[in-house]
């Protein structure tokens, strides 16, 4: 049971912060950073969520529905990246083994793509972000995940650092969601803008 009954303990004055298993590090450490930008994917969804939870559109509920398992999940991997493994968690006897990312999570994601997907329109060209409002807080959900999922990727790859596949899988597999997610909010791809290569280029200078 995690027990927050004080916000500030003032520890991270000197510039570090505190992993899950008691290590101080620097808050421009890269693991600090890889889980605060899937706290900031977190955000971005809750976010996107004042316009699908709010909907009576099916589609947008249906969306919704997803997010928030999705966001939950967020959770668990932000706890997955902030107690590396193999490390055991400094704390009292028998304490549970902090959450982590699994295959079956993976595997959730891969089904909602599959049942938003299986309903759109093909795409023509690349999309711009935009649309409904839902639409647009999708796609900049979908950004930042990327940023997340870059920096959960350079971590990865630090000598002694260690992160789960999985974890590294469904961030991934997160992105691509949220695009899918954002198509269908446009009308199930209907409503999506799309990019028209080169379209400005001819246009006179006055």
């Amino acid at each position: 049971m995690v027990k927050l009954n004080k916000i500030y303990t003032r520890t991270g004055d000197d510039g570090t912060t505190g992993l899950g298993n008691g290590e101080r590090r620097p808050k421009f450490d890269r693991r600090v950073a890889a889980y605060g930008d899937v706290d900031e994917t977190n955000s971005a969804i809750g976010l996107a969520r004042l316009a699908t939870a709010a909907s009576t559109h099916a589609d947008l509920a249906l969306i919704d529905v997803m997010l928030k398992r999705i966001q939950n999940d967020l959770f668990d991997l932000g706890a997955d990246l902030c107690v590396p493994e193999p490390k055991k968690i400094q704390s009292k006897k028998n304490a549970r083994p902090p959450p982590r990312i699994v295959a079956s999570q993976v595997k959730q994601l891969e089904a909602a793509i599959d049942q938003l997907n299986a309903d759109l329109s093909p795409l023509r060209s690349f999309v711009l972000p935009g649309g409904t409002p839902a639409a647009a807080a999708l796609h900049q959900a979908r950004t930042i995940c990327r940023r997340a999922e870059r920096q959960i990727v350079e971590l990865a790859a630090i000598e002694g650092e260690t992160v789960g596949a999985p974890a590294i899988a469904y961030v991934n597999r997160l992105s691509d969601f949220l695009f899918v997610a954002a198509r269908f909010a446009n009308d199930r791809g209907k409503g999506d803008i799309l990019w028209v290569p080169g379209a400005n280029q001819n246009e006179k200078q006055e």
